[in-house]
């Protein structure tokens, strides 16, 4: 019976070692296949690698050195006439180089110096320098960007007002108008998306300037007059009426000018657009008392009149 049972268990622990032994082997195969994998994985971006690289090659080839002429040792011309200093391979230039006439060093100085950048049109930097006068009425920004664009040289304008704002980011006049530059190019594209694009790039333009100087008149009232044309799906007409509001009370502890009385029409009509008609009518009266002479509102007032 012992011996039965020895014999079981060594029968027992043999299978057990063949077991191992297959799971070692299977374990191996799977190592093996694991390497082999790797090799062939790291073979395909080696390949890869030097296809591209090959390709940069045809695209970019490299220009040889230009070949050095040297005279052999026993050379007659070598022994009459000995150089003063071997030979030295010079890469052909990628450019050429002018002959040197006298002046080429004043002339590589100033291409050193050169800015990048092109000249500004001396129209458009009259144009900008305009602009950025406090002195120009609302209409008469507008009337310099317009003739701009109808000159073609609105987009040069903005790529000079991009480049002036970058350059001088606490200046609250060049996103100013840089906000209403976009907004001409908004109102000329015929394309709806770029028409969206450029509002919504003429909105982040004022407030960049509302936020370096919050009593910028100008940027306020553009932001405003803008939202006012908003669907009314946006549901921004009480954000409107806000900002009219708290630029009518900031024009009341300022001097007077004429462009003010553009508040009040805005506002008017944006109470009007939400029906509430009498306060429509209550703030075209109250424009039309400080300015008198303005002819918008006095034909808000008579319209209203005749309903």
């Amino acid at each position: 019976m012992a011996a039965v049972i020895g014999a079981t268990v060594w029968l027992i622990s043999q299978r057990e070692h063949e077991i191992k032994y297959a799971a070692s082997a299977a374990t191996n195969e799977r190592t093996v296949m694991k390497k082999l994998m790797y090799v062939i994985l790291g073979v395909a971006v080696i390949g890869g690698g030097i296809v591209f690289s090959a390709s940069r090659q045809q695209k970019n080839p490299v220009v040889p050195p230009a070949p050095v002429r040297t005279e052999s040792a026993t050379s007659p011309a070598m022994e009459n006439n000995p150089p003063a200093q071997p030979p030295v391979a010079i890469p052909a230039p990628a450019q050429p180089v002018p002959a040197d006439t006298g002046d080429s060093k004043p002339a590589v100085i100033a291409s050193a110096t050169e800015p990048s950048a092109k000249a500004v049109d001396p129209a458009i930097k009259q144009a900008i320098e305009s602009l950025l006068s406090t002195r120009l009425t609302h209409e008469q920004r507008r009337d310099i960007l317009k003739k701009l664009n109808e000159a073609g040289k609105l987009g040069q304008a903005v790529a000079e007002l991009e480049q002036r704002a970058a350059s001088d980011p606490h200046n609250a006049a060049y996103p100013t108008a840089l906000g209403q530059a976009y907004l001409e190019q908004s109102a000329t594209t015929q394309d709806v998306p770029d028409k969206a694009i450029l509002a919504m790039q003429a909105v982040k333009s004022f407030d960049a300037a509302l936020s370096l100087d919050p009593s910028n008149w100008e940027a306020a009232f553009t932001k405003a007059a803008l939202m006012s044309h908003y669907p009314a799906e946006l549901n921004q007409g009480q954000a409107v009426i806000d900002q009219f509001t708290q630029l009518i009370n900031q024009q009341e502890a300022q001097p007077s000018q004429p462009q003010f009385a553009q508040t009040y029409v805005l506002l008017g009509d944006q109470y009007q657009k939400l029906g509430r008609n009498d306060y429509a009518l209550a703030t075209w009266q109250s424009g039309a008392a400080l300015f008198p002479g303005n002819s918008t509102l006095q034909k808000r007032l008579a319209q209203s009149a005749g309903q």
